[in-house]
């Protein structure tokens, strides 16, 4: 059967506005990297202008005569304390400036040392940027540049302003998100505890009306009896609804006797075709403090999914024992369809049902009532297409 997902739509869908935002923010994305990335080969163009009158300024300085005033070209060439350069001339590195290396007070060089690694910052810078050409009469000399901090830290500058717009834009979904869910929640919990308080009073007129029914010397007595427990179900499935949103009382319980009584009251109302076996292994009664009506929903509803699955025919076992934790182990197994890798993954994902009629919350909300309010677990243990699954509860 093909496997059906609830609520697709609601949380899969893109509608119209989102897709609108989307491209709106996809659009001011582009236009901040446009932005910053047009700033930094400004400024890459800048430093290389720079660099290039660096270039013309020490030729100019080593050509000129002692008795030419060169103060304007000594600022220019000090004035240089961004941009990393080395000038070379015949090959030979000489005078490198803002190189934080060789600027370490804590390290010394040999002339060696310094000669081989200013050669290999040259490769280093080259593969950056093209060297500027500067000539002093007819050799050839060139001044090896890389880019400043500054611009270095502009390139990175638009990702971290991005970065962090997300992040903010992200813990602001997050807070209305959680928000809004808070606040639906607390609409679901007011219908539930409503319709509760509004079962009450029909529920109290059955149990009026068995009453006076009983009173009949041709009504059947058990009759009455198995519709006086139909109407206590009603109750309790009230009681259920009332205790939404509220942290479930818990009392010691016999789980042996809670689970067969349980069972004992599906069998008379579900397909006749299934055959039911119980195999209570605790020894003596064991009590654990538990909310009555949530573990019975949960085993009916486990149950209940199993009669599905066998679509009415078939062999439902329930396995009751002891661990060695103080833990109690219930195994419920059918004889149906069975389930492959994929379904078994998904089966306690809220909206997701095999059937063709159901929200797909009932094993859900069945975990949540056994991992969250009775610190257990319930999975499935074992399921085999074409052979049937085990569903395993441990509380």
């Amino acid at each position: 059967m093909k496997q059906k997902q609830i609520f697709f739509d609601i949380y899969k869908n893109f509608s119209t506005r989102r897709m609108i935002m989307l491209s709106v923010l996809s659009l001011f994305v582009i236009g901040v990297l446009f932005y910053f990335n047009q700033i930094s080969k400004a400024l890459e163009e800048r430093e290389k202008a720079y660099v290039d009158l660096y270039a013309k300024a020490i030729a100019f300085l080593i050509e000129s005569g002692d008795e030419c005033d060169y103060t304007f070209i000594a600022e220019i060439i000090q004035a240089n304390t961004t941009v990393p350069a080395i000038p070379s001339l015949g090959g030979v590195p000489n005078r490198p400036v803002n190189i934080p290396e060789l600027e370490d007070p804590n390290r010394t060089w040999t002339d060696l040392e310094k000669v081989e690694f200013l050669e290999k910052k040259m490769e280093e810078m080259k593969a950056q940027n093209e060297p500027i050409p500067f000539h002093i009469g007819e050799e050839e000399g060139y001044v090896y540049y890389a880019n400043s901090t500054t611009l270095k830290t502009l390139r990175f500058f638009p990702y971290i302003i991005l970065i962090t717009l997300f992040l903010f834009g992200g813990l602001a979904y997050i807070s209305y998100s959680s928000s809004r869910k808070a606040e639906q929640n607390r609409v679901w919990v007011g219908l539930a505890k409503e319709t509760a308080h509004q079962l009450g009073t029909p529920i109290s007129g059955l149990m009026g009306w068995i009453e006076v029914l009983k009173t009949y010397p041709d009504f059947d007595q058990n009759i009455g009896k198995e519709m006086m427990k139909d109407v206590q179900r009603l109750e309790t499935i009230t009681a259920r609804f009332s205790n939404i949103g509220s942290e479930p009382t818990k009392r010691s319980e016999n789980i042996g006797e809670l689970i067969e009584t349980t069972v004992e009251y599906l069998k008379k109302r579900i397909s006749t075709k299934i055959h039911w076996s119980i195999d209570n292994r605790l020894k003596e009664p064991y009590y654990k403090d538990v909310n009555r009506h949530l573990i019975e929903w949960v085993i009916e509803n486990i149950c209940k999914n199993a009669v599905d699955a066998m679509a009415g025919v078939g062999q439902l076992n329930i396995t009751i024992s002891r661990m060695p934790n103080q833990k109690i182990r219930i195994d419920i197994q059918d004889s149906g369809k069975g389930m492959s890798l994929a379904v078994q993954r998904n089966i306690f994902n809220p909206g997701y049902s095999t059937k063709k009629r159901g929200w797909g919350l009932g094993l859900t909300l069945a975990k949540r009532i056994v991992e969250t309010y009775h610190d257990g677990k319930l999975y499935v243990y074992r399921s085999e297409v074409g052979k049937g699954s085990t569903f395993r509860m441990i509380i």
